[in-house]
């Protein structure tokens, strides 16, 4: 599936590195060119030769061959290559690649090329979590970079967690979803919704829940790779897509979100409604700050409107319409009742019995129940692989 396409595996100097021979086997085995630029410190975990017989190309280090003088052309590699990835990249070069730094020859074709970047980041879990390194991810994605989330199990420190880099097969298939999926979705506008809402009690205090909008902003973005047009109205929360085909709606409260997908279901194609919106609103908000009197306090609440239910009503033969629910018992039967009365496609379950689903978490596992009764389990996985899994089953129901 990439034969043709000119892509640039950069290595930096992380245990990971072992990996770059896989994936670049992969690639090359895909009708990939592949050419290798590695760091110093990369030459410490996996040698030159290695790589150069995988692909079949000498491998770029320095700036020149100090032997004969020829010059190792950045400008010239970034006009070469439809794609730039850079597996493992370690929070060093993440670092220097948010901050333009340029002082070895990965990071001056970086600065450089023109085409398309994808950062497979390694590391261990508390560097991978630092501010720092979490800022600097997001001024890459502000630019227009694609992170591959590094995957969560065992690392080389001994410990636990998230950072370590994904595996080469699956950064194949992101590679391959990159050039082949953009097409996929084209000419569709899905509204995805996103966050959680907050219901005002008074200017400080409201009533919310813990939805990251983690699981919407992947689901968005994914939807952007295929080439689908996508509206993403969205609670309070940090989890924002930055994405040229992802249009940004902000709400705050239920009733605002209601409003937007009111008013913007009808051009869409359809809707994916991921957000965790509140079911009930305070009967009345204080315009001051409430002052304790006395040891309780009595909330008036009303019900929300179900804006899947409403949408659901208002669709048409050619819409979808998938939701998502969150249950902590008889989750397969709620599903079901949910997707009659919604008038849903199919609908996304998780648990919040099943540890590192849910809210917050970087990972998932989820269920999905279609209107034709078919159910389909699957594992624990990071959101942004369980948006692939969302998306594969749209583009099952659009027949695309």
């Amino acid at each position: 599936m990439l034969k043709g396409k000119n892509i640039i595996l950069g290595i930096t100097g992380s245990i990971a590195a072992y990996k770059a021979a896989t994936l670049a086997r992969l690639m090359v085995k895909e009708g990939a060119n592949v050419k290798v630029i590695m760091t110093p410190l990369a030459k410490e975990f996996i040698t030159p030769l290695t790589m150069a017989t995988l692909t079949k190309n000498p491998i770029l280090v320095d700036f020149f061959n100090p032997e004969n003088g020829d010059w190792n052309s950045h400008v010239d590699l970034g006009i070469w290559a439809d794609l730039y990835l850079i597996a493992p990249a370690t929070a060093n070069t993440i670092a220097k690649m948010a901050n333009g730094v340029a002082d070895n020859l990965l990071l001056t074709t970086y600065l450089s090329a023109r085409c398309p970047v994808v950062v497979a980041p390694a590391m261990d879990l508390d560097m991978f979590q630092h501010p720092a390194t979490q800022k600097n991810l997001k001024i890459l994605e502000g630019y227009g970079n694609l992170i591959v989330e590094p995957a969560t199990g065992e690392l080389a420190s001994g410990l636990s967690g998230k950072g370590r880099m994904e595996e080469p097969e699956q950064i194949v298939e992101f590679v391959k979803a990159f050039f082949f999926g953009s097409k996929q979705l084209a000419n569709i506008k899905v509204l995805v919704t996103s966050g959680p809402t907050f219901e005002p009690i008074d200017p400080v205090r409201f009533i919310g829940n813990r939805s990251s909008g983690k699981m919407g902003k992947q689901i968005a973005l994914e939807l952007a790779k295929r080439g689908a047009e996508v509206v993403f109205i969205t609670g309070p929360c940090h989890e924002i897509p930055s994405h040229k085909a992802i249009e940004l709606v902000k709400v705050e409260t239920a009733q605002q979100m209601a409003n937007a997908c009111i008013a913007r279901f009808g051009e869409c194609n359809g809707a994916i409604m991921a957000a965790a919106v509140a079911d009930f609103t305070p009967q009345n908000v204080s315009l001051t700050k409430i002052k304790r009197m006395g040891d309780e306090l009595t909330l008036n609440l009303s019900p929300t409107l179900d804006i899947s239910k409403k949408l659901g009503e208002s669709k048409n033969s050619q819409q979808f319409l998938v939701g998502f629910a969150l249950e902590t018992n008889n989750g397969i039967e709620n599903a079901k009742k949910k997707l009659s009365s919604k008038n849903l496609d199919f609908i996304v379950l998780n648990s919040l019995k099943d540890a590192g689903a849910g809210f917050e978490h970087n990972t998932n596992k989820i269920t999905i129940v279609n209107n034709k009764g078919i159910i389909k389990e699957f594992n624990l996985k990071t959101k942004q692989e369980v948006a692939i899994d969302i998306v594969n089953e749209l583009c099952l129901l659009l027949g695309k």
